[in-house]
Parts: C-alpha cells; structure tokens; sequence
C-alpha cells in the first residue's frame, strides 16, 4: 500500500482514503472497506495487504474508483487492539462489503454480523470455525483459502531432491494456525515415505524464533521447511538469514519468501489470489449472499528459486529442477 495514500493518522493508527469523492456521490455507487492488521513494525508494506492486487482486479472487472466503486482502507499497524474502533468506523461509513485478508479476520468475524465480509486467509477456514464445509459461505462470510495440505509433502520432495543424502530435516510450524494438524501429519506421511526425520519445532510469536533457531542448531538440520502463515512470513528476513548462517536449504510457501532470500519456494501466487477477492466483491455487490458463494483454494502453483542464496551457501540446484521453475532470482 503506497503511502501517500494514506492521509490521516490519529494515535498510531493509519485511515487510508485512497481516493476522494464528492458527498453526492457517495449513497449511489458501492463503498467497500479493506481492513488489515498490518506489519507489526508499522509499515504499510505488509506482505498481507496486497490492496494493489485487489485493486488491480476490480479493475478487471470494469470498477474505476470514484465512478462505480469506493475503496475505504484501514491499517490497524500491527496493533491488534486497534482492530475494533477501525471496524466500526468502516460500518460508520455504510461500507457494502468488508474485504478483511489476513489475521485481522478473527476479529473482522467477531464485530461484524450482517454486513457481508470477504476474507483471504492463510488456514483452513473450516477447522478455524469460519464455515462449515468448503462448498459455501457461511452467514455473512466467504472468502478465499490458500492454504492446500498436500503441499507440505511437495516441499519435502522439493528438499530431497536438492539433497538426495538428507536424512534430518525440520518442520516449522505456528500451532495456533487453524489446520495446522492436517499439515503436520501430511508432512509425517511422507518424510517416512522419503526416509527423512522429522525435528517438528513451534514458533508462536516472533520471539520464540530464537529458541527455535538454537534448537535447530543443536540438532545439526540439513535443512528447514517452513509452513506459511502470518507469523512465519513476517520473520522470513530472520529465518532466511539464520538458514545462510549454518549454510543450509530453507523451503517455504510463498514467492515473498525466496524473494527475501530463503532459497525457494512452493505454492499459490499470492499476488494473483488476492486479485481473485475481487470476484467475491463484484458478486456479493451484484445482489449474491455470502452463504451461497464456495470457498476457492488454489489449483495452480508456481516454483520461485533463489539461486543467489543457493551460490551462497554451496547448494548447486539440479538442472532439471531449474527447468522447472517459474522464476529464478539471480
């Protein structure tokens, strides 16, 4: 989110109107609010925001802001207890439709009972309570999912590949990720399968990071795989950092991981997912009730390399690998 979008800060807490329109407009075209929790240090760059990507796709669709539509963002920066007093503005304003991606969900869910609320979210949203089944919404919530089971096992194969003699590799995890089980196990079936053992480490809050590092240090890991959540990609720096430090692969999720030099990635394109909330909003504004519309989760999938990081930790890509990838970054 460009900051001068921005125009208005009152105590720490960012109300972004990205555009300006004349009061007479405003009872006559939709007025759609996007909130965020925001980066924690305080930056509008959050990974999670990706508003120029939804923006990007309501232009696909024919909106022009100030002409049929009005976007209303807020960015609680990282404060979570700024969360409710964001919401109720944003239902102040009439908002039609609140488009919450990201961990400011749970409370987006908890304040808000009728009006119609798109998320993007990391987890499974049926084990977090946010709908019943996949198949549809549920009261005034649907949205999107990016996160798929099977990729666990991808990621492990990706790391056996890179390192045929790997026998010691860690999963690392947030618990409080709704699903987080599912991925678990999955990653259990298939290191057995692969003949890989599994050091499962947890990290709750940026600061458990540095017990996680020491234990990774003392169990000597050949590598890491990292499951994507908020958490674990707000410290990607950190753990990129920690991975080219004792010289060994760190495998995540998402483009923005091996873009901030963790040595590839396995997964959805988030850029393009969040362009797809969009398509919920032109629904939903089009008369459609969020119970009646399904839940996507991704089906296509893009392999980024960071062949940088690989030179410097002595890691040679195999060819066929590199053939493979959907970006390489040099």
């Amino acid at each position: 989110m460009r900051r001068r979008e921005f125009i208005t800060v009152l105590g720490g807490v960012a109300t972004a109107w990205p555009l300006g329109v004349p009061a007479q407009q405003a009872g006559k075209i939709p007025r759609i609010g996007w909130i965020i929790l925001g980066a924690p240090a305080g930056g509008f760059a959050d990974i999670f925001s990706y508003y120029d990507s939804f923006r990007a796709g309501l232009s696909d669709l024919g909106y022009v802001e100030g002409t049929n539509i009005i976007l209303l963002a807020r960015s609680a920066l990282g404060v979570p207890e700024a969360l409710p007093g964001l919401i109720d503005e944003l239902l102040r304003e009439n908002v039609s439709v609140i488009v919450s991606p990201g961990p400011a969900i749970r409370v987006v869910r908890e304040k808000v009972k009728s009006t119609p609320v798109v998320f993007a979210f990391s987890g499974d949203p049926v084990a977090a309570g946010f709908v019943d089944t996949l198949s549809h919404g549920k009261e005034n919530l649907t949205g999107l999912s990016y996160m798929a089971v099977e990729l666990n096992g991808k990621r492990l194969g990706l790391m056996k590949e890179i390192l045929p003699t790997v026998s010691q590799v860690t999963l690392l995890t947030n618990p409080i990720h709704p699903g987080e089980h599912l991925e678990v196990a999955e990653s259990l079936r298939v290191a057995a399968a692969l003949g890989i053992s599994l050091q499962y480490l947890q990290v709750r809050t940026p600061a458990e990071f540095d017990s996680a590092f020491r234990a990774m240090s003392d169990s000597k890991t050949q590598g890491i795989v990292a499951v994507p959540d908020n958490l674990i990609m707000l410290e990607r720096t950190r753990l990129a950092e920690f991975a080219k430090d004792k010289r060994i692969p760190v495998i995540s999720g998402w483009s923005e991981f091996a873009e901030s030099g963790g040595l590839l990635t396995y997964g959805p394109n988030s850029r393009k997912f969040f362009r797809r909330l969009a398509v919920y909003v032109s629904k939903i504004v089009a008369g459609a009730k969020p119970s009646e519309i399904p839940i996507e989760q991704p089906t296509t999938f893009e392999l980024v390399i960071n062949l940088k990081t690989a030179k410097s930790i002595g890691l040679t890509i195999p060819p066929t690998m590199l053939g493979r990838a959907d970006q390489v970054i040099e």
